[in-house]
């Protein structure tokens, strides 16, 4: 597992360190370029084009920006069209509803300083597939009793209505 601390400079904000933690792919991911550079694990450098068996004539050096020409390139390349880097938060969001994860646990990992921005389903709306198991679960009464408690209250007083007999008038002696 890794775990980084994203610094206070890099955080939307600013006002707090983060702390990222990997899964198993991303881990795979990190593993895959460590050691490229001391510091940093997302570098780049200009590959030669010609003269591939020498030495490239520049070091590392440490991505600075997300939406830099790589991933815009990478974007076009890969047909994605209008896709953002941002685009992919909501895609964890919506895959973590999914998956069944709580809105807590969800809002920790997008790092929202609201909870209500998680719970708003801003970042977590749902799925077709979702809405439909949920009617899915409905659509076999099989005759259960299933009334709600202001349902009960009123047959309640309707049966009290129809054994109270009407209040007979009191005639006064004078």
């Amino acid at each position: 597992m890794s775990v980084f601390e994203a610094p206070r400079k890099h955080v939307k904000g600013r006002k707090l360190a983060r702390v990222v933690i990997c899964n198993s792919v991303a881990q795979s991911v990190i593993e895959a370029v460590r050691g490229q550079h001391k510091d940093f694990v997302f570098v780049y450098r200009r590959e030669r084009v010609k003269n591939t068996d020498q030495a490239p004539k520049m070091p590392y050096r440490p991505i600075e920006t997300m939406n830099n020409t790589a991933w815009q390139n990478a974007r076009k390349a890969a047909g994605l069209g209008d896709l953002h880097v941002h685009d992919l938060r909501h895609t964890v969001g919506m895959r973590l509803r999914v998956a069944g994860v709580a809105e807590g646990t969800i809002s920790d990992i997008l790092w929202h300083s609201t909870k209500t921005m998680t719970m708003t389903q801003h970042y977590s709306v749902a799925q077709i597939v979702e809405l439909h198991q949920a009617l899915d679960k409905v659509k076999d009464d099989a005759g259960r009793w299933n009334k709600s408690l202001a349902t009960l209250r009123r047959e309640q007083e309707a049966t009290l209505r129809e054994l109270t007999p009407p209040e007979v008038p009191q005639v006064k002696v004078a």
